[in-house]
């Protein structure tokens, strides 16, 4: 085999693979033994036709398709072992410049992970937001602890009022016809929480149990069924029971049964340290962020397509898994939305550039610095994860495979790398 190899645009290297004549008969005859058992004539059983007598038949290129997919692999996996600068990020692609009994020539175009030029990322400016805890978070945070422990109580002494739950039955119908899917009993509805047709929810507000009423109501223009756009309806209403939310009392008692806090002022201080901490991560990935955002900005790098393709792919992929969480096929957002799959994947496009752009600018940087997982740093972050799970490190140890261990080593090269560029960074 000979070979020669140069680069191409967009981050491509062409790989020339020349077979000689007995390199090709070897793929041939490989080819041969691979494919016989698929032809059979007369005065042959199946698999037992000698091969010239099919060339002869069929023509000498019968076996040419099966042999370049036996020999290409192999000879190309050879170039990339001996050239280990060709660094391969997707699949090549191959075209057949001569093919004879005498030998052939392949051209491989593959992309390769591209030149990047990185531009400062020492001694740059950064500025860090506060954020501080007030007392209307704490509050707030509080206020959602009493409504997660809250309970529904029936109402007997009024009407209905705005943020009532109520039990309901109702019938609707339009120019007095009843329509598919107007109709229910003992509907549970939360009064303005604007789930019903606009209008709708309203009109119930002052019924008192056991009341009838008929209230009217326009489908707006927008509305899913066809049949029922700007349509004027009437709905009968039959009022069956109200029932409010009632709050638990904010006080010493109910927090040290809910979280186990021995009082409210001591449950205050450890909700107060809890959203510290929220904030101050917080600060800490949006300034991450804006350090990867600027050293990318000036960092000069020709993304090959078959990067951006790829993270379109995962970025495809993981709204697809969104969307089967809430029993939604892919396929039938697309519809809802009225998008081909091309048109979808180029909305990602930009978005995609830049990720692939950032993770191109961090493995420069961090090959530049020499950043890596030592195994003093893999071992103290599985005592860290032994410590937090409550368990012995070696039972820690003998549950982490590959994958899990690869992942331990990212994160703490990661770690390492923005310390690196906080470092010699200045941040105010």
């Amino acid at each position: 085999m000979k070979y020669t190899f140069e680069k191409a645009e967009k981050s491509t290297v062409k790989i020339t693979i020349k077979l000689t004549e007995k390199e090709w008969k070897e793929a041939i005859n490989k080819a041969y033994e691979k494919t016989k058992g698929r032809y059979s004539m007369p005065g042959f059983r199946k698999g037992k036709v000698p091969k010239h007598l099919l060339e002869s038949t069929y023509g000498t290129g019968i076996f040419y398709e099966d042999a370049i997919n036996i020999a290409f692999p192999e000879y190309y996996g050879e170039v990339l072992d001996k050239e280990p600068s060709i660094e391969v990020i997707a699949q090549p692609e191959i075209d057949i410049k001569d093919i004879s009994d005498k030998g052939i020539t392949i051209l491989a175009v593959v992309a390769v992970k591209p030149e990047v030029k990185l531009g400062a990322y020492k001694g740059i400016t950064f500025e860090k937001k506060v954020y501080n805890v007030k007392d209307e978070d704490i509050d707030a945070d509080l206020a959602r602890l009493q409504e997660r422990n809250s309970r529904m109580v029936e109402v007997t002494d009024r009407a209905v009022a705005d943020g009532d739950t109520v039990i309901i039955d109702y019938s609707g119908s339009v120019d007095g016809v009843k329509f598919d899917g107007g109709t229910a009993e003992k509907q549970t509805l939360v009064i303005g929480s604007k789930s019903f047709i606009p209008g709708f929810e309203e009109q119930i507000i002052g019924m008192n149990v056991g009341d009838e009423k008929d209230i009217n109501v326009k489908f707006p223009d927008e509305y899913h069924a066809e049949n029922l756009k700007s349509k004027d309806s009437v709905f009968a209403i039959k009022l069956h029971e109200i029932k409010k939310k009632e709050l638990p009392e904010l006080n010493d008692e109910f927090v040290k049964e809910a979280v186990g806090a021995e009082t409210l002022e001591v449950y205050k201080t450890e909700v107060k340290a809890k959203l510290e901490k929220q904030n101050a991560d917080k600060a800490e990935r949006e300034l991450e962020d804006e350090i990867i955002k600027k050293i990318t900005e000036t960092t000069e790098v020709e993304i090959p397509d078959a990067l951006i393709e790829r993270q379109i792919d995962n970025m495809v992929q993981e709204m697809a898994y969104r969307l089967s969480y809430q029993g939604l096929k892919l396929e039938d957002y697309l519809k809802y939305m009225g998008k081909t799959m091309d048109e979808y994947r180029k909305g990602y496009e930009d978005q995609a550039k830049e990720i692939v752009k950032s993770q191109l600018v961090i493995e420069q940087i961090i090959e530049a610095e020499k950043i890596e997982a030592t195994d003093d740093d893999v071992k103290a972050r599985v005592e860290e994860m032994a410590k937090a799970q409550d368990k012995p490190v070696p039972d820690i140890e003998k549950n982490m495979g590959a994958r899990q261990l690869d992942y331990i080593k990212n994160e703490i090269i990661i770690k390492k790398f923005f310390e690196l560029l906080k470092s010699v960074n200045e941040i105010k």
